[in-house]
């Protein structure tokens, strides 16, 4: 279940990205609403993730999910520019997260869990 929060985690951290981009510093006042929801929901559902998943891993997973997809987000819909070696990058952050994630031996393993 942690590995589910974590992934849940990251991908809001995706949203309260975007929040803040059109919180315009948080003077349009929905925007900034929903962007502090979204990192009090983030923050929420990574703490509970970090219970059984080792903090070092689960951060940069955290980080990795919310960076990429953000990076995906923004050349899909608000024109930002799209590259080949910027792919690359992001698909080599993506096997990152992947890999942090096949080589964890976090507590859930341990007690006989599901990952």
């Amino acid at each position: 279940m942690s590995w589910i929060y974590l992934i849940i985690a990251g991908i809001s951290e995706i949203a309260w990205a975007f929040g803040l981009k059109y919180s315009e510093g948080f003077t349009n006042i929905m925007p900034t609403i929903f962007t502090i929801a979204g990192i009090i929901f983030s923050f929420y559902l990574f703490s509970k993730s970090i219970r059984d998943i080792p903090i070092g891993t689960a951060y940069a997973v955290f980080t990795g999910i919310g960076a990429a997809g953000t990076v995906i987000i923004g050349m899909l819909f608000l024109n930002e520019t799209a590259s080949l070696l910027k792919i690359i990058l992001v698909l080599i952050l993506l096997s990152g997260i992947i890999g942090l994630k096949l080589s964890s031996n976090d507590k859930e393993e341990d007690k006989g869990g599901a990952a």
